[in-house]
């Protein structure tokens, strides 16, 4: 259950990062050019590799962050009772089957990309770049509790 919560807090930190800060834009572009940055070292990728990479990995980022664009402007906050309770049964599950539905398109984009990955790439490459993001996501969070402490 811990390592539930944990992938799940994982999973939702560029957003909790993006919120906390009034400059969003440049903030998530600083973690994104620190991402990319990050990859090209774990990744070790030859030239020929990179050529075929990097323009993958675009297209997926791109991908995503629509995604989680539409998923912000639809969404409701569960986090409000209040919202929630004025809500009817229905509309609830409508917001719940919705988010499962995000979820739904978003794993549909990682396989979608990974199938592109493996089959342009070295299995141990593709390999080491589902390493990498997990890597990275772990050093994040640890870099961001370290500038969270007085």
């Amino acid at each position: 259950m811990k390592n539930i919560l944990a992938a799940v807090f994982l999973l939702f930190l560029p957003f909790l990062v993006a919120a906390q800060r009034p400059d969003n834009g440049g903030r998530m572009n600083e973690i994104n050019a620190y991402k990319v940055s990050y990859l090209k070292e774990k990744l070790e990728l030859t030239p020929e590799e990179a050529r075929i990479f990097w323009p993958i990995y675009t297209a997926w980022q791109r991908e995503q962050a629509e995604l989680r664009q539409e998923r912000r402007e639809k969404m409701i906050s569960f986090r409000k009772i209040n919202e929630i309770d004025n809500l009817s049964d229905t509309e609830v599950q409508t917001l719940i089957t919705n988010e499962l539905d995000f979820k739904q398109r978003d794993l549909n984009i990682e396989r979608k990309y990974y199938t592109k990955l493996k089959n342009s790439l070295p299995i141990k490459t593709v390999g080491k770049y589902y390493r990498a993001q997990e890597t990275f996501k772990r050093e994040l969070l640890s870099k961001y509790r370290e500038n969270k402490r007085p």
